[in-house]
């Protein structure tokens, strides 16, 4: 399907049954963290799952493939990343599976953008960075993508709490350093962690992404999942990550 290129901006082609990205280097593009929390949630059948802070969409998209969900939602507070997401979704003709909603994720509930209560799974991939660390890009794309500016930890965990239903499923990529402040603010905002990976780029490194899944008012029992290595002594994916990319 055609669909509007702009300056600075490219198609990649990213597997999972041929989706094709617009994305725009010099703003921001999507990495592994990504294709790791997309092929980490389930979603059953007829489900309703949204995505908090989808960037171009490609967390929903990859939903759309891998799942049979009967609403995919994606929120998106930058007005550039949210207008390529929707051409995104018309490039790769998935408008009656995914919807974008342009919004603040902290004002989802009570600007009735979305009913609260509505959702069996929340993912997301927020910044990871608190507001007032890190070096600051000079592209506020990419700052907003990566730095607490516009929305912080405790805005997208509760604001998830509040768009589950009881008992649903939470899913969350982000860095192992903010492991201690993430449980404390799931389990104020009733989302109990029950699984936990570590993912490292190899068997000699430390863990650098860590993928969490808490339940809704669950009860207390974390299980550690074997760590996911991303690379290979020889530099390639591992059998596991491609398998993931669905590239065997």
């Amino acid at each position: 399907m055609d669909c509007l290129i702009y300056d600075g901006e490219r198609i990649d082609n990213i597997g999972f049954g041929n989706l094709r990205l617009i994305q725009k280097p010099e703003d921001f593009c999507y990495g592994i963290d990504a294709v790791l929390l997309a092929t980490f949630a389930e979603v059953g059948k007829n489900g309703k799952v949204i995505d908090l802070g989808t960037g171009t969409g490609i967390i929903p998209m990859i939903l759309s493939h891998r799942t049979e969900a009967s609403e995919i939602v994606g929120v998106e507070v930058q007005q550039d990343s949210y207008e390529r997401g929707m051409r995104n979704i018309h490039l790769n003709d998935l408008g009656e599976k995914v919807r974008l909603i342009h919004g603040d994720v902290k004002q989802l509930v009570k600007e009735k953008l979305v009913s609260k209560h509505r959702f069996d799974v929340v993912v997301t991939n927020p910044p990871y960075i608190k507001g007032d660390g890190g070096v600051k890009n000079r592209e506020r794309a990419k700052t907003v993508a990566r730095h607490e500016t516009t929305a912080g930890l405790s805005d997208f965990i509760g604001e998830a709490s509040l768009l589950l239903k009881d008992r649903g499923d939470f899913y969350m990529v982000h860095r192992p350093n903010r492991l201690v402040d993430i449980s404390i603010v799931c389990r104020q905002h009733k989302l109990e962690p029950k699984e936990l990976r570590f993912v490292s780029p190899n068997k000699d490194t430390a863990p650098n992404i860590l993928l969490l899944h808490c339940v809704k008012h669950g009860r207390p029992e974390l299980k550690f999942l074997d760590p996911l290595y991303v690379y290979k002594e020889d530099g390639s994916y591992t059998d596991e990550v491609m398998r993931l990319y669905e590239r065997v």
